[in-house]
């Protein structure tokens, strides 16, 4: 129960950068057996000078980083000019499976990048592409590529276009600084949006990608604000007595749910964003926080101990009776719902440890996914194929990553000081 006062109220009882230390680095642990051989031959550039993103390297790290591909960039056959030269067999010889050859040139203010995708296998070519991407955004028009050519090859969307919120944590001394971030799937283009010296928690991206929600206790309580990713601008939209916690963004950008403990008890309550307007959905004497939104909308699954131990109950958002979920353990909290909404992710205690563990909702099978000691905050990829959490590695904080099926592992750490509470960001 310490651990979930300490995880579920936000940091009640914590006490403490650069740009340069938000920058992540990426590193898979465990991929799948059998990986997809991919060729990504080097994006030709037509036009003088040089870019300054490379459109090849970032798609070939992005299929390198999923787990799902073994990509190769050196030791090529012949590049085909285009689809008409384009001959399977030498491809095939080279033991890969699907080939990405691709250009750039400039035009105006953009570069098109124009791109081809190959199944050598079917010797066919799956489709062909031409994009215009601002000049200064190439790097995100590279994560545009790389979400198209995931999809064509594994036929689900790609995340890679999408961010990450975290929240950094650099130690000097015996102080501490805390940093809202905002960067890249792959941790590039960081952006401090807030720094405190005090702690900032439980980040929630809007369902258009444009604000966050999260706590902060700057004012040495906690309270929620509301900030606009691109222009900075702040409010505060909770500082009631008592705990304000978890804001959850409804999928409609209409309504807030978090838990405030404002007569009493940490309970549910959902927040007219408009108006202002509180309805609270649950009355419980015990601690009821971490509510999370069913893609439609119509359910709110939160965390609650009033069965004596944390566990995750669904109650429907237009009132009525909340319903127990999780029965496999003593400790059962901080769930995430996958984008179609037929799965939740969770952190399951046990044996000494903390660890993620996915429900299937319809037939109530639950999986392990992660078999470390520290697991916490999960947040699914955009496309449901990862989630992204935090850990601890000898006493520091970072990230991990899992797939859905529990078999691609990444650790995100970075550079200088701590990670920790991700969100991934809706699609871009």
């Amino acid at each position: 129960m310490q651990r979930m006062i300490r995880a579920m109220l936000l940091g009640l009882m914590l006490l403490g950068s650069t740009q340069a230390h938000a920058v992540l680095e990426v590193t898979v642990t465990e991929g799948v057996t059998g990986a997809i051989p991919v060729a990504v031959a080097p994006f030709a550039w037509e036009g003088e000078g040089r870019p300054d993103e490379d459109v090849g390297r970032i798609l070939a790290a992005n299929l390198t980083r999923s787990g799902l591909f073994e990509v190769e960039r050196e030791g090529l056959p012949p590049v085909p000019s285009g689809p008409v030269d384009f001959l399977a067999q030498p491809w095939a010889d080279a033991g890969m499976e699907y080939l990405v050859t691709g250009s750039k040139r400039p035009d105006g203010d953009d570069v098109i990048v124009e791109f081809h995708v190959y199944d050598i296998l079917a010797e066919e070519r799956l489709g062909g592409w031409r994009i215009p991407v601002p000049a200064d955004l190439l790097r995100r028009g590279a994560h545009r590529v790389s979400d198209i050519v995931y999809e064509q090859i594994t036929g689900d969307p790609g995340a890679f276009s999408a961010r990450i919120a975290f929240v950094s944590v650099d130690r000097q001394d015996d102080a501490r600084t805390f940093s809202l971030e905002v960067a890249d799937s792959d941790g590039a283009n960081p952006r401090t949006l807030f720094r405190s010296r005090k702690p900032i928690m439980s980040p929630d991206w809007s369902p258009d990608g444009r604000e966050l929600m999260y706590v902060s206790f700057e004012n040495r309580r906690s309270e929620v604000f509301r900030q606009n990713v691109e222009t900075g601008e702040r409010s505060r939209i909770a500082s009631f007595s008592g705990i304000n916690s978890a804001p959850a963004w409804s999928p409609d950008g209409r309504q807030l749910a978090l838990s405030l403990s404002r007569d009493g008890s940490p309970n549910i309550y959902v927040m007219d964003l408009a108006s202002g307007d509180l309805r609270q959905l649950t009355r419980s004497r015990a601690i009821e926080t971490e509510p999370v939104w069913s893609p439609d909308g119509e359910t709110i699954y939160f965390t609650s101990d009033r069965a004596g131990g944390p566990q995750i109950y669904a109650q429907p958002v237009s009132g009525g009776s909340a319903r127990r979920l999780t029965f496999e353990s003593g400790y059962a909290a901080a769930a995430t719902v996958s984008p179609d909404g037929r799965s939740l992710v969770y952190v399951e205690g046990g044996g000494g440890g903390f660890r993620l563990a996915r429900l299937d909702l319809d037939d109530r099978r639950v999986t392990q996914l992660t078999d470390g000691r520290d697991a916490e905050s999960p947040s699914f990829a955009p496309n449901g194929s990862m989630i992204l959490y935090a850990m601890t590695d000898a006493g520091r904080g970072l990230l991990g990553s899992v797939s859905r099926d529990g078999q691609v592992h990444q650790r995100i750490a970075a550079r200088e000081g701590e990670v920790r509470e991700p969100a991934w960001s809706p699609p871009n």
